[in-house]
């Protein structure tokens, strides 16, 4: 009762998988992926131990059509599952039994497999492959949600909708790139799940990205981030000039304060977009922060 992609990076090797349903907290039970090792999507009267056990095969050298056989071996209910599983080296597979409810079915390709059952139509799964395919390039956990929401658009669950997640696995892509997980967004019980998950990666992207690009302040802008430590109880009072060691804990302080550790670079030197963040969030505080209308406007997911 569930419509899913699982993808992959072919220039990263990112690993991923987005899925949504007419069903209570589908990313509990449905995504699974491990970093160089692949991906797994399992759905229709869902057996869970398919992630796993997936993930196991795959990583003993099993490739996913390997895996699918091995599934359809051991599982006497094979006939009522659906699954989707994308390896390392981009190799696909898709299966729905025959025992799934109308519509079922899906796609394959290099480094995808999208399937759905209780769908609308078959026009779901074709729509999530052409929005896969326009947003080539774009980083995996977008261009896979990018997918999920053109296939609800298309119809999605006949049913209707309740819940959507988005799982990303990259080599030291997680938090303080001591983890391979990178993406683990849920909107468990929601009236339009898709918009929430894209409400919760735009989020994740401004916490939890890195920055792409840095600059030095100039001196008004130093000016105002001084006052606003200040006024934020980070500091009692600072120096005047060029940056020093007392502003810099400072400053490490209220990155702290608002989650923006991924995004800290010592030495004063500083990401555009945290930058922007804090204008936004605290410029009145202090007065108006002295950033260029491109910077206010630069995206959380630089």
């Amino acid at each position: 009762m569930t419509f899913s992609i699982v993808g992959r990076d072919p220039v990263t090797g990112d690993l991923g998988v987005a899925v949504a349903s007419k069903f209570l907290a589908v990313g509990a039970l449905v995504p699974f992926a491990r970093a160089g090792v692949g991906a797994v999507a399992t759905q229709s009267y869902v057996n869970p131990n398919y992630g796993p056990d997936g993930l196991r095969l795959l990583s003993q050298g099993l490739s996913p059509e390997e895996v699918a056989a091995e599934f359809r071996r051991t599982d006497p209910d094979i006939a009522q599952r659906q699954f989707g599983i994308v390896g390392a080296d981009g190799r696909s597979v898709t299966f729905s039994g025959e025992g799934c409810h109308a519509w079922a079915g899906g796609f394959t390709g290099p480094d995808v497999a999208i399937q759905g059952n209780i769908l609308t139509g078959p026009e779901v799964v074709e729509a999530m492959r052409v929005e896969w395919e326009a947003a080539e390039g774009q980083p995996l956990p977008r261009r896979l949600l990018a997918a999920l929401r053109a296939g609800d658009a298309a119809g999605g669950d006949k049913r209707g909708r309740q819940s959507a997640a988005l799982l990303c696995v990259g080599p030291r892509r997680g938090y303080g790139g001591l983890t391979d997980d990178w993406v683990n967004l849920r909107a468990d019980d929601h009236a339009d799940p898709g918009e929430e998950l894209e409400r919760l990666l735009g989020i994740h992207d401004l916490l939890f990205g890195r920055p792409g690009s840095t600059r030095e302040l100039t001196g008004e802008e130093l000016e105002w981030l001084r006052a606003l430590l200040i006024v934020q109880d980070h500091a009692t009072s600072l120096p005047a000039g060029p940056w020093d060691p007392e502003t810099e804990a400072a400053a490490w302080a209220l990155y702290g304060t608002e989650n923006l550790e991924e995004r800290w670079v010592p030495g004063g030197q500083f990401d555009p977009v945290a930058l922007a963040y804090l204008a936004e969030r605290y410029g009145d505080e202090v007065r108006p922060a002295p950033l260029s209308p491109q910077e206010r406007e630069a995206p959380a997911g630089e």
